[in-house]
């Protein structure tokens, strides 16, 4: 693809100066890494919190760039040989200059953003397969994968929004082979960071907002506000050709609702399991192979199976109903059927079995709110007992250390503390603080607590420790392919290390249990 660069300044809702009068060079990519710049390139001068992209403009123009966008003053700039763009936000920048070269794809689909703490892959993965049984054809971004038809592609190794370049690149594949609605999974760190800016959305979708990434925002109140800028943009989303929603789905039960629902100016749908709503559950029934309820409204009742357990996917289940009945139109039947036809989604309540008489799950649980849901999902899965494994990020909000230590010794009859990406912080600090409140909660050390830094043989211990009808849970990384020690990711997948402790249990060929630094010395 190629523009030239007075196009993508033809229309951008930024305010720019510059210091040429020859904006007419070719443009090939937009690019906020310098090392990826090639002939044509365009090259935004992202400034963060540990690197400040102005550092490498000189690199960028030797390697090609054919235009440089930064937020430091013109006069800095002036022997630039290629024009230097001057703009107050670089990142807001990123996003709408990537959506200007791309042609603004996302004008020409239905948007649909989901927001939260918790439930978000799930719920976008929930609105995904209905849409599909709907016969509709759509494409979704999640922190997973993105999904262009029979198409997947890989997002990355942790969970975020993709930068602004990437979510366009995808938006206009998606555009291109013909697909209208798209379910696009959006992070705070995202909007925060204007990565979705210039994606036009239809419909905003929150699960949640709960306790997280406080380090990042540092209060609550700038979490919820980064949370609620999905909501605002869909004030100011262009008339489209397939039609023009502007609509909010708020969940009742959660501590946001009555703070968002004053905010947002749009119109809204609201659900809820707990009260009437414009949709409600009612008969909600738990299984070991999902759940059952019954989702209504003032005009319809329809049973609905949703694959996945867990209390929470009603309430994900209905915020997907919302969003494809109430709004789109949907029958609700049909929207029952997507439902029923998600048989899971990775690293969420999932399953692993290998013909043991316990269970096994995988859960991507890594806040004090899904800790606690998982274990109270769980407990209601088993008769014997429930053992939970999991660790707290390195490098992140501390206060989430204590908090998830403590929900487990209240709900788990043996925690197992181990490392989840420690980052550059001492992991047996991390643990020893995690330790130290579960004792407080009433969990005794080498009894119903344990600290094994090593995650594979955390896991290990669990489930030497589950008789027949226990349940074996570990938390925190889900779907994720790798864990972080300093600055390093290695190749870690909690799934592949369940099967490998399982089949060792049973004494029957399994795979490798993944190498790990804290495997080194033991």
């Amino acid at each position: 693809m190629e523009k030239k660069l007075n196009q993508i300044l033809e229309n951008v809702p930024f305010e720019w100066v510059t210091n040429s009068s020859d904006l007419s060079s070719k443009v090939v990519s937009v690019e906020y890494d310098s090392r990826q710049v090639k002939n044509g390139s365009i090259f935004v001068a992202l400034t963060g919190q540990n690197v400040d992209g102005h550092r490498y403009i000189k690199q960028a123009v030797t390697n090609g760039a054919s235009a440089i966008f930064g937020s430091e003053s013109i006069d800095t700039w002036n022997d630039l040989p290629v024009p230097y763009i001057q703009v107050t936000e670089t990142r807001e920048s990123l996003a709408y200059i990537s959506a200007a070269f791309f042609d603004y794809p996302a004008r020409s689909m239905v948007m649909i953003g989901v927001t939260g703490t918790d439930g978000k892959t799930t719920t976008s993965n929930l609105i995904y397969k209905i849409l599909i049984t709907a016969g509709i054809k759509a494409g979704m971004i999640s922190t997973v994968n993105a999904q262009i038809g029979d198409e997947i592609l890989d997002t990355g190794f942790h969970v975020t929004t993709p930068e602004a370049p990437a979510i366009q690149y995808y938006l206009r594949k998606m555009c291109d082979s013909g697909i209208t609605h798209v379910v696009l999974e959006t992070t705070s760190h995202g909007l925060a960071q204007h990565r979705v800016a210039g994606c036009e959305f239809d419909i905003g979708v929150i699960t949640n907002i709960t306790h997280e990434h406080l380090d990042f925002h540092g209060s609550y109140e700038s979490y919820f506000s980064a949370k609620a800028k999905l909501f605002e943009m869909l004030s100011i989303t262009k008339k489209k050709p397939g039609g023009n929603f502007r609509v909010s789905i708020l969940n009742r039960d959660d501590q946001s609702f009555i703070n968002l629902n004053q905010l947002i100016i749009t119109p809204k749908i609201v659900y809820s399991m707990n009260e009437k709503a414009d949709l409600w559950a009612e008969e909600i029934a738990y299984q070991n192979a999902g759940i059952d309820f019954v989702a209504c409204s003032d005009s319809f009742r329809q049973k609905v199976h949703c694959n996945i357990s867990g209390e929470f996917n009603v309430s994900n289940s209905l915020a997907a109903l919302a969003t494809t009945v109430v709004v789109l139109g949907i029958s609700p039947e049909i929207a029952a059927n997507g439902i029923s036809n998600l048989e899971s989604v990775p690293g969420r309540m999932q399953q692993i079995r290998l013909g043991q008489g316990f269970l096994a799950i995988v859960d991507f649980a890594h806040t004090p709110n899904a800790l606690e849901k998982a274990l109270k999902t769980s407990r209601k899965m088993t008769t014997g007992k429930l053992i939970a494994v999991f660790g707290s990020a390195g490098l992140r909000d501390r206060q989430k250390r204590r908090m998830m230590a403590s929900v487990s010794a209240r709900h788990a009859d043996i925690t197992i503390l181990t490392a989840e990406d420690p980052r550059t912080e001492n992991l047996q600090e991390i643990l020893n603080e995690m330790r130290s409140e579960a004792e407080k909660c009433g969990a005794v050390f080498n009894q119903n607590l344990f600290v094994i830094p090593d995650r594979g043989e955390a896991i290990s211990k669990g489930i030497s420790l589950a008789n027949d009808l226990d349940l074996v849970i570990a938390c925190g990384k889900g779907h994720e392919q790798s864990m972080c020690f300093g600055e390093i990711e290695y190749p870690w997948d909690d799934r592949v290390a369940m099967q490998s402790a399982l089949a060792k249990r049973m004494k029957i060929p399994g795979p490798d249990m993944p190498f790990l630094p804290t495997q080194i010395g033991r």
